[in-house]
């Protein structure tokens, strides 16, 4: 598995699949998803978007996007991080988030930001980034829906 710091237009697609494998998102998240991946495309080095992808061969088996948080001197939000179903459990996750927060180091970034829902759904993926060092901040209840809120993750880089 090699990781690529550079979209290509083919990723969009590979993307896309990724996204409705997990089974974790709904149609308007995945378009908000996609939305980034065209703002990179469209704007490269000028988008506020960074990307990385994960590949097996030519295969996109996951990907992670952030950014630096406008207005602030070294935070940064991971906005996506997602595996395809078959690659979980080997690493893939673990690999693009560290590979993220090295990028953000390299960029000054210091603070990393990270919002998933609280529903029993995403038990998991709250459990993966408390595993890699991440505490929970914050969280909002009903932000979602009801029943669904917020849950803001922090981990301070070295």
């Amino acid at each position: 598995m090699r990781l690529r710091r550079e979209l290509v237009p083919g990723d969009r697609a590979a993307i896309a699949a990724v996204v409705r494998r997990t089974g974790f998102f709904n149609a308007e998240e995945i378009a908000v998803a996609l939305e980034l991946v065209e703002d990179r495309l469209a704007n490269g080095e000028h988008s506020h978007y960074r990307f990385l992808v994960a590949e097996e061969g030519d295969v996109a088996v996951g990907y992670a996007c952030w950014g630096p948080i406008p207005g602030t001197v070294a935070s940064a939000d991971l906005y996506w991080i997602a595996v395809d179903p078959a690659w979980q459990g080997r690493g893939v996750g673990r690999s693009l988030l560290a590979e993220a927060e090295a990028w953000m180091r390299s960029q000054g970034r210091r603070r990393v930001y990270i919002e998933t829902a609280t529903r029993a759904q995403y038990a998991p993926t709250r459990a993966f980034y408390l595993a890699c060092g991440y505490q929970l901040a914050a969280e909002l209840p009903d932000y979602y829906a009801s029943g669904d809120g917020k849950a803001i993750f922090l981990k301070v880089l070295d």
